[in-house]
C-alpha cells in the first residue's frame, strides 16, 4: 500500500494501522470509519482496526475483511466494545479449522445475535454455543475420525435470526444438544435438523418455545420503569443455562439492572412479563430507598437476615406508593409450611428467613412459631412509623439470627423448599467490602473491631481449573475464600510440645547444626538493631552544617548461607478425624502434634514461615484459613488458631496450592518451599470425574514450579501411591505408620532444607 493512497483517504492514520492490501478495500474504508466513528470509542477504533488486521491474515479473500468492518461497529455499540477483538479472534480460530467455509455465515450471524441479546454475557454464550458445536461436529463421522467441516454449521448460523427470535439462549443450547446427541453420525440428517426441514427440528423447537422473552418485551418495560419509577436504566439481560449448580439472579451496579433473558409463567399464574415487572419494581424500590452498610461487621448469617428485612421493607414501602405491587409480591412470594423443616442435621436457616418474610409482607400469616411471631410485630411496628432505614433492619435481623440459630444451621443438608423468592435480586449493592490490602499481612494486624473472629471473611478470590480433556484452564472457576482461623486454647498446643519434650530436645540439637553462623552486617538502615557510629556521626556533621543528615544511621544483622520461606499447608478435610488402626489418636491431632513441633523447629531457625488450613464444599466454596503469617511470631496467638483447628469437608487442592504458591512468591528469599501435609487424594462433592481434580491439582503443582516455588507433599494415605506420583512427580513422602508423623515430619522439613 503506498503512502499516496493513504493520504487520498479521510482517515489517513486510521488507514496505516489497519494492516489490508486488498484493493477493494480503498473503495469502502472512508465509509465504514464514518460509521466507526460514530460508535466507538477511541480505543474501540483501535480494537476494531486490530481486529480488521487480524481477519485479513486468514486467507478467505476480501469479503469477511468488509462484512467485519461494515457490521462489528453496530455490533459494539449494542454488546460493548470488547466484542471487536473477540470477534476477529473467533474468526481467526475458526479459520484454523476444516470449518474456514464457514466464517462468512459466523460473521453475518453475528448481527442478529447482537440485536437480539442486547448484552456481552449473552453474545459471549453465543459464541461459545457455536464453538461447542463445531468442536462436536467437526470430525466425526460414523465414529472414525476425519477432518471435513461440520455438516451443518452454515445451516445453524444462516438460522440465528430465527432461532434466537422464538427461543432463549437457554432453549438455543438444549435445542442444538439435541440435534448433535441424535444426529451427530448422519450429516444428512443433521444438514435437516440445523436447517430447520426436519420434524424433529420443529417438534424440539417448539418444545422450547417457552416464557416470555425479554427481547420481545425490552420496549415496554423501558416505559414501565420511566412511567413507574421515573428511572431509565440500561437493562441487560442474561442466560440461566450456563450454570447449572449456581442459577444467576436479578443485580443491578451502575451499568446497569440485570434480568433474565426469559421468564416462565409462575405455578401461581402470573405472567412471565409481570415478573419481569416485578423484579423491575423491586429493584427500583431498593435504588430508592435502600442505603449501603459495611459488610465486614457481620457474619454470613447475618447477612442473609438483613439482606430478607431489607427486601420485606423496600416491599413494603413499594406497594405503600403502589398498592397493585403488593398483590403481585404475594403472589410470587412463597408460602412456606412451618413444619416442613426440621429433620436431623438439616440446615433451617434459609427455611425460617423465608417465613420471616412472609410474615413481615403478611399481616395475616397463620405462623405459630413465637419467633416469627415476635419478630413480624417487631417489623410492623417499625414501618408503621414510616420509611425506616436499613441500619434499624440490620439491628433486628441481627437480634433475630441470635435468637433463633441452631447448631445444626451449619449443616450442608440445606432446606431449599419453598424459599426462593425469585422476583427479588441478589443484594449486592447493600454492602460496603474494606479491603486494606492484597497482602496476607492484613490478617496480622491488630483488629480494632469487636468481632467474632470467625466473620473475617474477604470477598472471594477466583481461580481457574485445569480441565485434562479440553487441555485448557476453566476461567474464573473456583472461589476461594480466606480468614482468619478462630481461636482456642493455646495451653493445648504447649501440653502437645511438652508431651514431646524428648523429641523436642532431640530436634533442638540438630537445630543448631544447620543454623547459619555468619552473621552479616546490614548498614544504612532507618531501623535496627544497632547504631551504626560511622554513619552517626557523618549526619551529626551534616546536621550541624546545616545540611539535611541522612536518616540511616541504624544497622541491623541477619545470618548468611539461609535464605528460605516456607508454607504448611494443612489438608482439614472430614476424613482428617477419623482414627486409624492401631491409634489412640485422630489424624487430626496427630498433625496438630507434629506441626506444633515443626513450627516450634523452623521458629528455632528463624525462616519466615506460615501456616494455613484448606477444605471445600464445591468450587463454589474452597475455604483457606490463615493460621500463622510470615511477619507473624511462634507466640499465643498462633497456637491458639492451630489448637481450634477442625476437620471438616472435601480436598479441591489445586486452589489452595494456587492461593498458597500466590503469597509465597511474593517473599524476599532465594528458596520457597511449600509443604502440603494430605491423608487422601483431591476430591470434591461437585467432582463427577474423579480424576479431574488430580489433574488440575498436578498442574496446579506444575504452574509454582514455573513460579520458582517448590511443591512437596507429605501424604499419610497408604494408597497414595496409586495417584500422588502423578501430582507431585518425584516430590513427596507417603508415611504409612500414621502415629510416627509427629517424629518425622520435623526431620523431613530438615532433610528438604539442609
Amino acid at each position: 500500500m503506498s503512502r499516496e493512497t493513504i493520504d487520498q483517504c479521510r482517515y489517513p492514520e486510521h488507514r496505516a494501522t489497519l494492516k489490508c492490501n486488498f484493493p477493494q478495500l480503498e473503495d469502502v474504508f472512508d465509509d465504514c470509519m464514518d460509521e466507526a466513528v460514530k460508535s466507538l470509542s477511541g480505543d474501540g477504533i483501535q480494537a476494531y482496526l486490530e481486529g480488521a488486521s487480524l481477519v485479513s491474515m486468514i486467507g478467505r479473500g476480501f469479503e469477511p475483511v468488509l462484512v467485519y468492518l461494515e457490521e462489528v461497529p453496530q455490533i459494539c455499540q449494542r454488546v460493548g466494545e470488547q466484542a471487536a477483538g473477540q470477534i476477529a479472534q473467533s474468526v481467526w480460530d475458526i479459520s484454523r479449522t476444516p470449518n474456514g467455509v464457514s466464517i462468512l455465515s459466523f460473521l453475518q450471524a453475528l448481527p442478529s445475535a447482537a440485536r437480539r441479546l442486547q448484552s456481552k454475557g449473552s453474545f459471549d454464550h453465543f459464541i461459545e454455543i457455536v464453538f461447542d458445536f463445531m468442536e462436536r461436529t467437526t470430525g466425526s463421522i460414523h465414529g472414525h475420525h476425519t477432518t471435513i467441516p461440520s455438516p451443518a454449521l452454515a445451516d445453524l448460523l444462516d438460522n440465528t435470526a430465527i432461532l434466537l427470535g422464538q427461543i432463549s439462549l437457554e432453549g438455543l443450547k438444549n435445542w442444538v444438544d439435541y440435534g448433535i446427541r441424535y444426529y451427530s453420525s448422519h450429516p444428512e440428517r443433521q444438514k435437516d435438523y440445523f436447517s430447520l426441514k426436519s420434524a424433529d427440528s420443529r417438534a424440539i423447537l417448539q418444545r422450547e418455545r417457552h416464557g416470555t422473552l425479554f427481547a420481545d418485551n425490552q420496549r415496554r418495560l423501558d416505559m414501565y420503569l420511566k412511567s413507574l419509577w421515573d428511572e431509565k436504566q440500561q437493562l441487560v439481560p442474561y442466560s440461566t443455562g450456563f450454570d447449572e449448580r449456581l442459577k444467576p439472579q436479578p443485580y443491578f451496579d451502575s451499568t446497569g439492572m440485570r434480568i433474565p433473558d426469559v421468564w416462565d409463567d409462575s405455578d401461581a399464574g402470573v405472567s412471565g412479563l409481570d415478573r419481569y415487572r416485578a423484579t423491575l419494581a423491586h429493584m427500583s424500590a431498593h435504588r430508592r430507598w435502600s442505603d449501603k452498610i459495611i459488610v465486614d461487621n457481620y457474619s454470613p448469617f447475618q447477612r442473609v437476615g438483613i439482606e430478607c428485612l431489607e427486601d420485606c421493607r423496600v416491599d413494603t414501602l413499594a406497594g405503600r406508593k403502589f398498592p397493585g405491587l403488593y398483590k403481585l409480591f404475594m403472589a410470587l412470594h412463597p408460602q412456606p409450611f412451618e413444619g416442613a423443616c426440621g429433620e436431623e442435621n438439616e440446615s433451617c436457616i434459609r427455611h425460617r428467613l423465608a417465613m420471616l418474610s412472609y410474615a413481615c409482607m403478611n399481616p395475616h400469616h397463620q405462623y405459630e412459631n413465637k419467633d416469627i411471631i415476635e419478630f413480624a410485630r417487631r417489623f410492623h411496628t417499625i414501618m408503621q412509623k414510616g420509611e425506616s432505614s436499613l441500619k434499624e433492619m440490620a439491628a433486628l435481623a441481627v437480634s433475630f439470627i441470635a435468637r433463633t440459630r441452631t447448631q445444626a444451621d451449619q449443616s450442608p443438608n440445606i432446606h431449599f423448599t419453598d424459599t426462593d423468592i425469585s422476583y427479588r435480586d441478589d443484594n449486592r449493592h447493600l454492602w460496603i467490602y474494606i479491603e486494606e490490602s492484597d497482602d496476607e499481612e492484613m490478617f496480622n494486624r491488630e483488629r480494632e473491631k469487636s468481632v467474632d473472629e470467625e466473620t473475617q471473611t474477604l470477598p472471594p478470590r477466583h481461580y481457574p481449573e485445569w480441565d485434562y480433556r479440553a487441555k485448557n484452564y476453566r476461567p474464573d472457576w473456583v472461589s476461594l475464600y480466606e480468614n482468619l482461623h478462630p481461636s482456642g486454647a493455646a495451653q493445648k498446643i504447649d501440653d502437645l510440645l511438652k508431651k514431646h519434650a524428648a523429641l523436642a530436645k532431640q530436634l533442638k540439637r540438630l537445630l543448631d547444626l544447620l543454623k547459619p553462623q555468619n552473621a552479616v552486617r546490614v548498614r544504612f538502615q532507618e531501623e535496627g538493631t544497632d547504631l551504626d557510629l560511622d554513619i552517626a556521626i557523618r549526619s551529626l556533621i551534616d546536621f550541624k552544617s546545616g545540611v539535611t543528615p541522612d536518616p540511616r544511621i541504624n544497622m541491623s544483622h541477619r545470618h548468611d548461607g539461609r535464605n528460605i520461606a516456607v508454607t504448611l499447608l494443612l489438608d482439614l478435610s472430614a476424613s482428617l478425624d477419623d482414627i486409624p488402626a492401631g491409634c489412640k489418636q485422630s489424624i487430626l491431632e496427630l498433625s496438630q502434634e507434629a506441626v506444633a513441633l515443626l513450627s516450634m523447629a523452623i521458629d528455632e531457625l528463624g525462616d519466615p514461615f506460615a501456616i494455613a488450613g484448606f477444605s471445600s464444599n464445591t468450587r463454589h466454596q474452597v475455604r483457606y484459613q490463615h493460621i500463622k503469617g510470615f511477619n507473624e511470631k511462634w507466640d499465643y496467638e498462633v497456637k491458639s488458631r492451630l489448637a481450634a483447628i477442625e476437620a471438616g469437608y472435601s480436598t479441591r487442592m489445586g486452589a489452595a496450592i494456587r492461593h498458597a504458591g500466590h503469597y509465597l512468591s511474593h517473599q524476599q528469599t532465594d528458596k520457597k518451599l511449600l509443604l502440603i501435609l494430605t491423608d487422601g487424594e483431591p476430591s470434591d462433592v461437585d467432582a463427577d470425574d474423579a480424576f479431574s481434580l488430580i489433574a488440575d491439582t498436578a498442574q496446579a503443582v506444575k504452574e509454582l514450579d514455573q513460579a520458582g516455588v517448590y511443591t512437596y507433599c507429605i501424604n499419610l494415605d497408604p494408597d497414595a501411591d496409586e495417584y500422588v506420583q502423578d501430582i507431585f512427580g518425584n516430590q513427596y513422602t507417603v508415611i504409612d505408620r500414621v502415629e510416627s508423623l509427629p517424629e518425622k515430619l520435623p526431620q523431613l522439613f530438615m532433610a528438604l532444607t539442609k
